[in-house]
């Protein structure tokens, strides 16, 4: 097996956040040890729910925040302080496509100009006109387009031009962070192929954050789960979204809807838990209809499943609760 494009391993990130307007400093866990790998021309799913700290994950890896803790690696070597020379030129290499293709483009300034900044910001040589011309044609735009402004286009079309921008480097990877959410059903699945296309011919590898489960099952070779900052569950997505191990992946599969599925929606109870006041032992046991006392008293370690070496964090699925009672 290659080793991994991009390595990450023990990621945390924390915020200070201030109860009331003259209330204390608290410190806000956003990512608490997430450990992750991507190789070359390979989709990673990233899905939760929204504050769990995806977009926080992908900025990570991208080395557009620095980790408090953990570190990163990019294609073997440890990821440059930001702001240096070599972390300029590491970035001609690693991409972001933004959730709002309207909020990522500037208005003022045409989607050819867009399109080539960072051809001109990585002094890239050659013909700039005629490469901007060249990504537009790769992801689906006209030519002439290259003239219009953001408001001139529909959805879709921003989304594309986005795609060619983050393209114009020919990157090795792309975060894309929720790319698709804010467009309709028609233009996703368009995005999706194009996406797909991309991946194909170039060999880009992609972490795909998402919360629409079944965009994810259909473009990822791996999917991992996210819950308060860490990963609960990580495998095929095959195995994880039609067989999930983890209460809380168990219950994100039971609100897709799907004509004959077994079972009943599984809804949580209450909202999930700040950050800021995060539980002891497994953060999701104060919403899991199956917690037992050492749920609340034990964090679970992410590991392999001994039936498929699935990597889940449960203390039920890898029988340690029960371990512990025989112990006793």
């Amino acid at each position: 097996m290659t080793a991994p494009l991009l390595e990450a391993k023990g990621l945390v990130r924390r915020y200070v956040m201030r109860r009331g307007v003259f209330g204390r400093t608290v410190p806000v866990e956003a990512v608490a040890g997430v450990s992750l790998d991507l190789r070359v021309g390979e989709t990673l799913g990233l899905v939760g729910e929204s504050g769990c700290g995806k977009s926080t994950a992908g900025r990570l890896v991208l080395g557009l925040e620095t980790p408090d803790e953990g570190s990163v690696r990019f294609d073997g070597a440890p990821m440059p302080e930001p702001g240096t020379d070599a972390w300029r030129k590491l970035r001609a290499r690693m991409q972001l496509v933004f959730q709002d293709p309207l909020g990522a483009l500037d208005r003022r300034i045409t989607i050819g100009e867009q399109i080539a900044e960072p051809l001109v910001i990585h002094a890239t040589p050659g013909d700039h006109a005629a490469r901007v011309a060249e990504l537009l044609t790769s992801v689906g735009l006209r030519e002439e387009q290259a003239s219009r402004y953001p408001h001139e286009l529909s959805g879709g079309q921003r989304q594309r031009a986005v795609l060619a921008r983050a393209l114009a480097t020919e990157p090795a990877l792309i975060v894309a962070d929720e790319p698709i959410s804010a467009l309709d059903v028609s233009i996703q699945a368009q995005v999706m192929n194009l996406l797909a296309d991309i991946q194909a011919r170039r060999g880009t590898a992609l972490l795909f954050i998402s919360h629409d489960l079944r965009v994810v099952r259909q473009v990822s070779h791996r999917v991992a789960v996210m819950y308060l900052g860490k990963i609960v569950e990580e495998g095929d997505p095959d195995g994880v979204l039609q067989e999930p191990a983890h209460p809380y992946a168990q219950a994100l599969v039971s609100a897709i809807p799907a004509p004959g599925r077994q079972g009943k929606r599984i809804v949580l109870q209450g909202d999930p838990p700040s950050p800021a006041d995060r539980p002891t032992g497994c953060a999701f046991h104060p919403r899991c209809a199956v917690a037992v006392a050492m749920c609340r008293e034990v964090s679970p370690a992410l590991k392999p499943r001994a039936s498929d070496g699935r990597l889940v964090a449960c203390h039920l699925v890898h029988g340690d609760a029960v371990s512990l009672k025989v112990a006793a």
